[in-house]
């Protein structure tokens, strides 16, 4: 949905968007961003007490319509839901956003939390997309927005599973929009960085030793987001700085950077 369909503004036909890890983070940036552009929406996220008091606060100050959908998308019975819900009726934009992370020598982290996290980060992004897409080729118009991360461009020691997660997005992202080219239907896969949000926390990682020039807020990466969906651009990769790790990352040989990775997260992890 590049050009004028990818952000509806006060004027023209309304639009909606299905928006997943919905209460907190990126999620929330990008719910409060579409709300402005006057986009109805449909919030996802485990939260429901959050959701509601989102929904209320919104159909307030933006008058637009907001549904809630309070779903774990790890558990199949309430993916298959929202995928059911999906299938009723398509939104014009979906952002397959929620997902968590793990940091840690994969050996000894919880191997059920592992697992939770590829069904989050894989095979909800994937079966959701499978979801949305029949519908939005037959009506000639759609995007989906992916929310990978830099770590997508390597192999990350400690971060193991989330890294390995986070390029399956990226490689399905790319692939898809090669297939849907001449549809009108237009996927993005958004590769952050450093955001300041609640993710690093509940994968247990200290981030203080982060630069604060490698750093962005919520509301700039939503934005850099929406602004390359203008632009029909596939890849989103925020902020100059991330811009530049990423051209290193994919240039460098594999054994270089995971090595350099591997130091950086031992220190963090104390080992």
């Amino acid at each position: 949905m590049p050009g004028s369909d990818a952000a509806a503004t006060h004027a023209g036909p309304r639009r909606r968007a299905l928006v997943t890890g919905a209460s907190s983070g990126i999620g929330a940036g990008f719910v409060e961003a579409l709300a402005r552009r006057q986009w109805d929406l449909v919030l996802v996220a485990r939260r429901r007490e959050r959701l509601a008091e989102m929904a209320k606060r919104l159909r307030e100050r933006r008058e637009i319509e907001v549904e809630i959908e309070a779903a774990d998308l790890t558990e199949p019975a309430d993916l298959a839901r929202v995928v059911a819900s999906i299938e009723a009726s398509v939104p014009d934009l979906l952002v397959n956003n929620a997902g968590m992370g793990s940091l840690g020598e994969f050996a000894g982290l919880d191997p059920a939390r592992e697992m939770a996290q590829v069904q989050l980060n894989v095979a909800a992004p994937l079966r959701l997309s499978r979801a949305a897409l029949p519908g939005m080729i037959a009506r000639g118009h759609g995007s989906i927005i992916n929310v990978s991360s830099l770590a997508g461009f390597q192999p990350i020691p400690f971060n193991a599973t989330y890294g390995a997660t986070k390029a399956f997005v990226l490689s399905f992202s790319e692939a898809l929009h090669e297939e849907l080219r001449g549809t009108g239907v237009h996927v993005q896969v958004l590769c952050p960085g450093f955001t300041r949000t609640e993710f690093q926390e509940q994968a247990g990682m200290d981030a203080s030793g982060v630069p604060g020039f490698a750093w962005m807020e919520v509301d700039q990466v939503v934005e850099a987001s929406l602004h390359g969906l203008e632009r029909g651009e596939l890849l989103c990769i925020p902020g100059p700085a991330n811009r530049l790790l990423a051209a290193v990352q994919r240039a460098a040989p594999h054994a270089l950077t995971r090595r350099l990775a591997r130091e950086i997260l031992s220190r963090t992890l104390g080992d």
